[in-house]
């Protein structure tokens, strides 16, 4: 019989046990594995203050609405004293924080490179068998490099916003090789709708959804955009 994830505090000791390299994590997720495959796994991703945080706490918010248990890995820095991670869940989606069906846990990267921790795979796996609907990934925000996410998520949401001065060259760093869907946050600014044309005009096939996450604009439509890629995805494995 699994642990009872339904206690918030089980499932934070199994996380512990995953990041800590413990013998036991393996033989739990071994235990688990009968149980996966069932959830909708997202990665957040984009450069530092593209608005992912915000971005995700608004996406818990539609998610939680619609009754589903929502699991979120916030990849952070490492702190260099101790290597744990720098901005702690308490930090993040403070909106969530005391909501019983939805569990955030910040994970160090400990120098892993490609804006995931070592263990975030290990991490999906176990909000997956504890039954969570949805889980979101944000990655540590550490720029052009961090494509690693692709390989985790089911569907990669890279987030960009308008005026940053750098999005062509992102998108020829292989972001838009990794895009499941696009999203032009902080839509209000200006230069919005010129860097949709140009994420349009580069020839990639991602949709793109504008959003003002902070307002809540545009989180329905991302979210219909994510579950029909996800949608496409499922019937070509199949």
């Amino acid at each position: 019989m699994p642990p009872n994830f339904n206690d918030p505090r089980v499932l934070a000791r199994a996380a512990t046990l995953i990041e800590n390299d413990r013998p036991e994590a393996r033989a739990l997720l071994d235990g688990l594995r009968p149980l996966t495959g069932r959830a909708l796994t997202v990665g957040i991703t984009g450069a530092p203050g593209a608005g992912k945080s915000t971005l995700v706490n608004a996406l818990i918010g539609r998610l939680r609405a619609g009754g589903q248990r929502v699991g979120v890995i916030a990849v952070d820095p490492s702190s260099t004293k101790t290597g744990g991670a720098i901005l702690g869940d308490r930090v993040r989606m403070q909106d969530h924080h005391a909501d019983p069906g939805v569990f955030i846990r910040s994970t160090a990267t400990r120098g892993h490179l490609g804006g995931v921790a070592q263990t975030t795979l290990d991490l999906l796996r176990l909000f997956d068998g504890a039954g969570f609907d949805t889980i979101l990934v944000e990655t540590v925000g550490v720029g052009q490099g961090e494509i690693e996410i692709a390989r985790l998520a089911g569907v990669t949401v890279v987030v960009l916003v308008p005026g940053m001065g750098d999005d062509v060259q992102m998108m020829k760093a292989g972001i838009l090789e990794i895009a499941g869907v696009f999203v032009i946050n902080k839509a209000d600014h200006p230069g919005a709708n010129l860097l949709e044309a140009e994420i349009r005009a580069s020839g990639g096939e991602a949709p793109v959804v504008q959003t003002v996450a902070t307002e809540g604009r545009g989180i329905d439509e991302l979210l219909a955009a994510i579950r029909a890629v996800d949608r496409e995805r499922n019937k070509e494995r199949t």
